[in-house]
C-alpha cells in the first residue's frame, strides 16, 4: 500500500527523528511511504483560533498533496484529527470538496492506530528496555478513539513494562492556542501530570503528540527533573529509546 506521510510541523521544526523513526515503522509494516515536499501545517492552529480563512487555504493545500494516496499517516493525533473531524466542516458548503475531503479523511489514520489496525503490524523493530508510563493526548483519544493502539504496540516488546499512571487520560495543559490564552491554568494542569509521572517511578514517558511531550518535558525540566526520558512513541517502536 502506497502511503503519503505528513510530518507535522513541531516533528519538522523540533524532534525530526520522530518522522524518521514513524517512517521505519511504516516501511517494517510492508508499506511504500512517501513524504510530500511542499507539506507545511494542517492549519489547525488558524482554526483553533477562528481564522478559517487561512485554514481553509491550507486544507486545499493538503488535499491537493495527499489525495492520491492510499493512505495518510500522521504521527500526532492532534493533526490526524484536523484532517479526518475539522476539514468537512470548513468545506460543509461545498458538496464537491466536502466529498473529496471526506473520502481523504476517511483513509487518514493517526500512526499507532494506522499500524495496529490497518497494516496490522505484530512486531516492531524496537529494542527498548525498562518501564514506562503513557500519556494519552487529548486530540487522539477524544476525537481519533486512540487508547488501546499504542498499548498493543508495546505489548510486542518483551522488555517493556507498562506502569499506568493516575489520570493518564486528562490534559496535560498543552492544547496548542490553549496554553498560550491560559498560561497559569496550562501550568497547573502539566505540573499535575509532572506529579502523576513521578508518582509512577518511571524513567520514560511516552506519547502520541510531540506538543504534549514538549509541553511535559518542558515542565520537568523547570521543575528540576533532567533525568526522566521523555519520547514520541515512534522512537519507542522503532529505535532502542537510548
Amino acid at each position: 500500500m502506497r502511503v503519503g506521510f505528513f510530518v507535522t510541523c513541531l516533528v519538522d521544526a523540533m524532534r525530526p527523528r520522530i518522522g524518521f523513526a514513524a517512517i521505519k515503522l511504516l516501511e517494517a509494516a510492508g508499506c511504500e511511504v512517501a513524504v510530500p515536499e511542499q507539506q507545511t501545517c494542517c492549519g489547525q492552529p488558524g482554526y483553533n483560533s477562528g481564522d478559517r480563512k487561512s485554514a481553509t487555504a491550507l486544507a486545499l493545500k493538503f488535499l491537493a498533496e495527499f489525495e492520491s494516496f492510499d493512505y495518510v499517516v500522521v504521527p500526532s493525533g492532534s493533526c490526524a484529527g484536523m484532517t479526518v473531524k475539522h476539514y468537512p466542516d470548513l468545506f460543509k458548503d461545498d458538496a464537491a470538496l466536502l466529498a473529496r475531503f471526506t473520502a481523504l479523511g476517511a483513509r487518514t489514520f493517526e500512526l499507532t492506530d494506522f499500524l495496529h489496525n490497518v497494516a496490522q503490524l505484530k512486531s516492531v523493530p524496537g529494542k527498548f528496555h525498562g518501564t514506562l508510563t503513557y500519556h494519552d493526548s487529548c486530540s487522539g483519544l477524544r476525537e481519533l478513539d486512540v487508547y488501546q493502539q499504542p498499548r498493543a504496540l508495546l505489548a510486542t516488546m518483551p522488555d517493556v513494562t507498562i506502569k499506568e499512571m493516575v489520570e493518564s487520560t486528562t490534559c496535560c495543559g498543552f492544547g496548542g492556542t490553549f496554553s498560550v490564552k491560559y498560561g497559569e491554568l496550562s501550568t497547573r494542569m502539566a505540573d499535575n501530570k509532572c506529579t502523576h509521572i513521578a508518582d509512577t517511578n518511571c524513567d520514560t514517558i511516552v506519547g502520541g503528540d510531540l506538543g504534549c511531550l514538549l509541553n511535559i518535558e518542558g515542565r520537568l525540566r523547570r521543575n528540576g527533573d533532567h533525568s526522566t526520558r521523555v519520547l514520541h512513541i515512534a522512537e519507542v517502536l522503532a529505535d532502542t529509546g537510548e
